[in-house]
């Protein structure tokens, strides 16, 4: 299928590796180009070379997503080198998995406030690309956390207030054809990745976590970004305001 997103112009915030470096190299792929951003400048700087490579225009910065004045500088500086934004993809989080105050701080300054002073930076470009071609879009990568509350979790709470804001985004901007939609992975496994890790630290209650999962599984980088970019093509141009889950049926709650 033609995901009709040659010529596009997309940026990926937390693109430096794992799923969002997926979903960079996706939309390179597909002959978009990309502008990304993320903490460590070496990665970000090699990632940027791996783009380059498939022939699209692609640039990224060193930037910490907690600093708000820093992100929104950067998006609209993006906005102006790449000619454009069609595409918004909010992918970065602080990880709080626990439920110290850290955990919440760190939650709502890169994950909550990371996403709206995206959205808000960008609306203006987004709004142009909608009334030059019909369609603009923001995706917002959140997870199944959102609707699992096995214990006290900042990280599960945060990720299903960026649902809530994400269907206000998409109602409010329907009339302007900017469409906004979640993406909520599983269990992801990647080479430096939180599950790499716990298989590399704890091998036993990493394989316990391993057999939560029905395909006997976690789900690769590409899946979730093979999710992104369909939403966020002319493809998906009548859908907006979802949350679609790519967790290999992990959890167990019916979505009506």
């Amino acid at each position: 299928m033609d995901l009709r997103l040659q010529g596009k112009k997309a940026v990926v915030t937390g693109a430096s590796r794992g799923i969002g470096r997926a979903i960079a190299e996706t939309f390179a792929n597909e002959g978009a180009d990309v502008a990304i951003c993320a903490r460590k400048s070496e990665q970000v700087k090699e990632a940027v070379e791996v783009l380059k490579k498939k022939g699209v225009n692609a640039i990224g910065s060193a930037l910490d997503i907690s600093n708000g004045p820093g992100l929104i500088a950067w998006i609209r500086e993006a906005g102006g080198l790449l000619g454009g934004i069609d595409i918004l993809v909010s992918n970065p989080s602080g990880f709080g998995t626990g439920n110290r105050e850290a955990d919440w701080a760190s939650g709502f300054a890169i994950d909550i406030l990371g996403a709206v002073r995206s959205v808000e930076a960008a609306k203006p470009f987004l709004e142009k690309a909608a009334l030059e071609k019909n369609d603009a879009a923001i995706v917002i990568i959140a997870s199944v956390s959102a609707a699992e509350a096995h214990y006290e979790s900042a990280y599960g709470a945060v990720k299903a207030a960026l649902i809530h804001f994400a269907k206000a985004v998409a109602r409010q901007q329907a009339p302007k054809r900017i469409r906004a939609n979640v993406v909520s992975p599983g269990s992801v496994y990647f080479e430096g990745g939180v599950w790499h890790r716990m298989q590399q630290r704890r091998p036993d209650q990493f394989e316990q976590f391993m057999r939560h999962n029905p395909m006997g599984r976690m789900a690769r980088p590409q899946e979730i970004a093979d999710a992104v970019a369909f939403l966020a093509s002319p493809v998906s141009s009548f859908t907006t305001g979802i949350n679609m889950i790519v967790d290999g049926a992990l959890t167990s709650r019916v979505n009506f």
